[in-house]
């Protein structure tokens, strides 16, 4: 099976760990011996590399193409337009991403991620190169750019013109249904973890005396860091470790000096995954505040290191954190009530190796089982509709 992976989520030279969530999830199909893939990832276009643009800059840096883990992947060039860019990306991206994408040919099926605006930009490349597209569906794309009307519309029709449509979570099949979306065309494919890579570590140590509370995505204000920040006021015995890069980061160090914890709160900045892991295995409590999810890969990672869990009861939570070894999920998210589940959580400490053998039942296999079995059902209907199309305009063939 030839596929070809796109996604503006993806990890490139210039931002490692920007959408590994996908390139992880390849590199497991890839692993099975049954696909080769090429990667195109298209990076917005921008002309300048100083720092001092931000993440622009970051998209100026990422290299035309470069070689992952041993897999090609491509860094086409797109137009993004401020103000019009939600309602035109997907146009915009299709006709940049053509030529591009023509030139890969022969694969046999687009592996679209993200549904908007790069599952509904697939579906327009798929139909100009007579190509079948399965379109993933991560979190945002569905919890919050489908509340839109347009994006709403074309991710409505992307759905009913792919091949299928994978969730990564049952609470987004829920919500393309909410949408429209025929629910025997969606199939969940949940996000695994890599146990190998995250497990607990020899000679682990946390602080005597003290609590190392740990929160992990990128700096937004709806991951809820903020929160986690204001409850230490109401836990003296906790410090809080922050992992992640974003546009918020002013903004929580101030609620930090203004919540008068800022000693006690650090952040750590961007990691690649074995820092990460360490970070995991030396902390008491992974916690995640934020307001919307779809499948939190951090709250698996975590418990593959052995260190429990609080997360708002939000999209996929509640299909991960389903028993007391995994940690608490809370229902409302303030200051006051997760310092109260830190609190519970600390009081009844769950045997470690208990967390991690919750988290050993989410492991790659039966999702790269269920992508392969996918895949070659939309082939084989692919190649069947071909037949009869073949057949119906040439009987004698």
């Amino acid at each position: 099976m030839k596929v070809l992976t796109f996604s503006t989520l993806y990890p490139n030279a210039a931002r490692p760990t920007h959408g590994i969530f996908v390139e992880n999830r390849l590199r497991q199909l890839l692993g099975s011996g049954k696909v080769e893939a090429t990667v195109v990832a298209p990076v917005p276009w921008f002309p300048f590399t100083h720092s001092a643009f931000g993440a622009y800059a970051a998209h100026a840096r990422t290299p035309p193409s470069e070689v992952r883990h041993g897999v090609r992947v491509l860094h086409p060039r797109f137009p993004v337009l401020p103000k019009l860019g939600t309602s035109v990306a997907p146009f915009l991206l299709a006709r940049a991403m053509a030529a591009p994408l023509r030139s890969l040919l022969p694969f046999d099926l687009i592996d679209a991620h993200y549904f908007y605006p790069e599952g509904v930009a697939a579906v327009m490349l798929g139909r100009a190169l007579a190509k079948p597209v399965v379109i993933t569906a991560r979190g945002t794309d569905v919890n919050l750019i489908a509340q839109y009307a347009l994006p709403r519309r074309m991710i409505r029709w992307a759905a009913r013109k792919a091949a299928s449509v994978i969730t990564v979570s049952q609470a987004l099949k829920d919500r393309l249904v909410d949408l429209g979306v025929e629910k025997s065309h969606i199939q969940v494919l949940r996000n695994g973890i890599d146990l190998e890579l995250f497990r607990p570590m020899p000679g682990e140590s946390r602080q005597v005396g003290r609590r190392k509370l740990l929160s992990v995505g990128n700096l937004l204000l709806f991951k809820g860091h903020g929160f986690v920040i204001e409850a230490l006021r109401y836990l003296p015995e906790c410090d809080l470790v922050v992992v992640g890069t974003g546009p918020d980061r002013q903004k929580l160090e101030r609620i930090a000096q203004e919540s008068g914890v800022s000693e006690r709160v650090r952040f750590a900045g961007g990691m690649n995954q074995e820092a990460l892991r360490n970070e995991y295995a030396t902390s008491d409590v992974l916690v995640l505040a934020s307001s919307r999810e779809g499948w939190p890969n951090v709250l698996l990672e975590a418990m593959g290191c052995g260190t429990p869990v609080i997360a708002t009861r939000v999209g996929g939570t509640p299909e991960i954190v389903t028993s007391r070894d995994a940690g608490l999920l809370i229902d409302e998210c303030n200051p006051e009530a997760l310092a109260r589940a830190v609190q519970q959580l600390l009081s009844n400490y769950p045997d470690r190796s208990a967390t991690r053998r919750h988290a050993e039942q989410f492991g790659w296999g039966p999702t790269t089982q269920g992508q392969l079995r996918l895949f070659e059902q939309v082939l084989a209907r692919e190649m069947e509709s071909t037949f009869h199309v073949r057949h119906f305009r040439n009987p004698a063939a």
